[in-house]
C-alpha cells in the first residue's frame, strides 16, 4: 500500500465498470505518479489521509478533516449534488466532474431514437415478435426539422452527428447571441421555445435541470408541436411533465416520444408509459460506455498536471483556495 499516494482511486464503481480499470487508465497516463487503489472502507481512511487528488463518486465528509495534503476532488459522475461541497470549500479543495464522457454515447442514442421514429422500426420489431410480414409505411428523416435544447457537450455532439442527415437544426441555449453549430440559435424564452418546437419534427432535450427547466415541456408545450413530432430525452426526467407527457401520447398530441430519463426514477412496473407503443423506455443507460474510464482518465490526468502549473481545471466545478 502506498504511503502519500498522488492520486487514490475509491472503491465504489459506477456503470458496472471495475475501479481497477480506471485505476490502470490513469497509472499509464501519469507513470511518474503513485496511483492507489482502496479497496476497502480501511484502504480509503488510511490513503485519503495521505493523498494530493483523489476521485470518486463521493468521499466521506468525516475523512476530510484528516485529509491535510487533499487539493483536489475529481468526482467520477457528471453531477455533483451528492458531493460535500461546502465542505470541500471550506479546505480549499477544488472539485471537477465527469461532464462530456458521456456525451458520445448519449448522442448516438439520441439519433438511434430518432432513427427509429424516422423509420417505424419499432413497428418492424413489434410485427417480428409476431412472425408477421406485413408491410408498413416508413417516413424519412431528410428535410425534417430538429430543436436541440441544450448545447452543452451532449447537445453539441447531437448536432455533429446530424450533420449529413440533411436536415434544419434549430439550438436552444441560455446565451443565444454566442451563436452555435445549429442553423439557428434561440434562447429560454417561452416566445423562442414555443416558436422553435412549433417547427419541429423532433426535440431533443439534452440540457441541465435547474429551476429554469424543470417542467420546460409540459402541456403548453405538447400542444404547440406538431401532430408528427416526437420527443427524445437524454436529460433529466424532471425537465419533462410526465403527466403532461402520457396525456399527450395517448391523444395523439405527438407522434411519440424515446426516454433514457424518467420522472419518477426508476419508473414504476405499473406505469402507463410502459404500456404505451408510441413511447421508447431505457434504463438510463444512454451515457454507458466501454471507454467511459479512458476518457475520465485523460481528464483527471490533465488535471494532476495543472495542479503544478496552476492552470485552471478542466471539468471545474469548484476552483481552488487562492495560495
Amino acid at each position: 500500500m502506498s504511503v502519500n499516494p498522488d492520486i487514490v482511486v475509491l472503491r465504489e464503481g459506477t456503470e458496472g465498470l471495475s475501479m481497477e480499470s480506471y485505476a490502470e487508465e490513469l497509472r499509464e497516463r501519469l507513470p511518474d505518479r503513485t496511483v492507489a487503489l482502496a479497496r476497502t472502507p480501511k484502504q480509503e481512511r488510511n490513503l485519503v489521509t495521505d493523498a494530493r487528488v483523489v476521485t470518486g463518486i463521493t468521499v466521506d465528509e468525516d475523512l476530510l478533516t484528516r485529509a491535510e495534503r487533499l487539493e483536489l476532488f475529481a468526482c467520477t459522475f457528471a453531477g455533483t449534488d451528492h458531493v460535500p461541497m461546502d465542505a470541500f470549500a471550506e479546505r480549499g479543495v477544488a472539485v471537477t466532474n465527469a461532464g462530456g464522457i458521456h456525451a458520445p454515447g448519449i448522442a448516438e442514442q439520441a439519433i438511434g431514437n430518432v432513427l427509429v421514429f424516422a423509420r417505424r422500426l419499432h413497428e418492424g420489431w413489434r410485427r417480428k415478435q409476431r412472425a408477421e410480414w406485413r408491410h408498413f409505411q416508413s417516413g424519412e428523416l431528410t428535410d425534417s426539422t430538429v430543436t436541440v435544447v441544450g448545447l452543452g457537450s451532449i447537445g453539441k455532439a447531437v448536432v455533429q452527428r446530424l450533420q449529413g442527415f440533411d436536415v434544419e437544426t434549430i439550438g436552444v441555449r441560455y446565451t443565444p447571441e454566442k451563436g452555435g453549430p445549429t442553423d439557428e440559435v434561440v434562447g429560454f424564452e417561452e416566445e423562442a421555445i414555443h416558436d422553435a418546437f412549433s417547427r419541429s419534427e423532433y426535440v431533443v432535450v439534452a440540457c441541465p435541470l435547474n429551476d429554469m427547466t424543470r417542467g420546460l415541456v409540459g402541456e403548453s408545450e405538447f400542444a404547440t408541436m406538431p401532430t408528427d413530432a416526437v420527443l427524445v430525452n437524454t436529460a433529466r426526467g424532471p425537465i419533462v411533465d410526465t403527466d403532461a407527457l402520457v396525456s399527450a401520447l395517448r391523444s395523439n398530441k405527438i407522434r411519440g416520444a424515446a426516454l433514457d430519463v424518467t420522472d419518477p426514477e426508476p419508473l414504476p412496473a405499473d406505469h402507463p408509459l410502459w404500456n404505451l407503443e408510441n413511447c421508447l423506455v431505457t434504463p438510463h443507460t444512454g451515457g454507458h460506455t466501454p471507454r467511459h474510464w479512458e476518457r475520465l482518465a485523460d481528464i483527471v490526468a490533465a488535471n494532476v498536471e495543472r495542479l503544478d502549473t496552476g492552470e485552471t481545471l478542466e471539468n471545474q466545478v469548484l476552483a481552488p483556495k487562492p495560495d
